[in-house]
């Protein structure tokens, strides 16, 4: 029949290097699961932490009243291009927590869907968490041509996955529950399917904040009702995240063998 399509189960468009590619199946054989683990000093390493000390997190203030913009732009709508501006602008800020690789030897595709698991604790009894997979270009990549907007590429943070979680959701979407205050908790969530090639030369980046406002509601950081929260509810709170050789935080990446 002329008219009838002979296409693979899968073809799909790898960014990274932007070439459509056939698969017998969605993830491919030869994917592995690969943990790249925060350290200190904002180090990322598919290496497990070693240490073994109490104070091997990070932390940083979460105040509702100063929330993480999605965007370096100053607006209230969404807009089309927030999700592949240059994630530097949230990087600079003491509230964002950012862990990266050295440069890549080689090329590292990865195929399916990551996954953020942190171990965390706070002085409030929720919050909510962000985790960004970001591809950081070398600081000698080329600009594009044409330019019109005259993007730097050179050291550019490529937003490749970003998800969020409210925490009171991490054990059950249906029955939410407070954080303990001061208490580990484990919260893990999906960044959604990717096939994208981190390229030899570039970086991993993950970047872990507390809002991306106004695309997703500021939590009170208190367990209420948020739709009925009253503005007395909307606390500071102190947040940790933990690399520690028993509490290693880290995303799981789905590495295409």
């Amino acid at each position: 029949d002329k008219g009838e399509l002979n296409l693979p189960e899968a073809l799909v468009f790898e960014t990274g290097t932007n070439q459509w590619k056939p698969y017998d199946q969605w993830p491919p054989k030869g994917v592995v699961m690969k943990n790249l683990y925060f350290h200190s000093d904002g180090k990322l390493s598919f290496d497990k932490p070693t240490d073994q000390s109490a104070r091997a997190y990070d932390e940083y203030l979460s105040d509702p009243d100063k929330p993480v913009p999605f965007s370096r732009e100053t607006r209230t709508t969404q807009g089309a291009l927030w999700m592949i501006e240059d994630q530097r602008f949230a990087a600079t800020r003491p509230d964002v927590l950012v862990y990266e690789t050295d440069e890549l030897s080689e090329n590292i595709t990865i195929a399916g869907d990551p996954l953020a698991s942190l171990l965390v604790s706070m002085t409030g009894t929720d919050a909510d968490f962000i985790v960004k997979l970001i591809d950081v270009y070398p600081g000698n990549a080329p600009d594009n041509n044409p330019n019109p907007q005259a993007v730097r590429m050179g050291h550019f943070q490529m937003l490749l996955a970003g998800e969020v979680m409210r925490g009171r959701f991490r054990n059950s979407f249906s029955k939410p529950e407070p954080f303990v205050p001061q208490r580990i908790a484990k919260v893990e969530f999906n960044l959604r399917d990717r096939y994208h090639a981190f390229l030899k030369g570039h970086r991993i980046m993950v970047q872990v904040q507390r809002t991306w406002f106004p695309v997703i509601d500021r939590n009170p950081q208190k367990f209420v009702d948020i739709y009925k929260a009253k503005e007395s509810d909307f606390q500071k709170s102190t947040i940790r995240v933990y690399r520690s050789a028993n509490s290693s935080s880290h995303v799981r990446l789905p590495v295409l063998q």
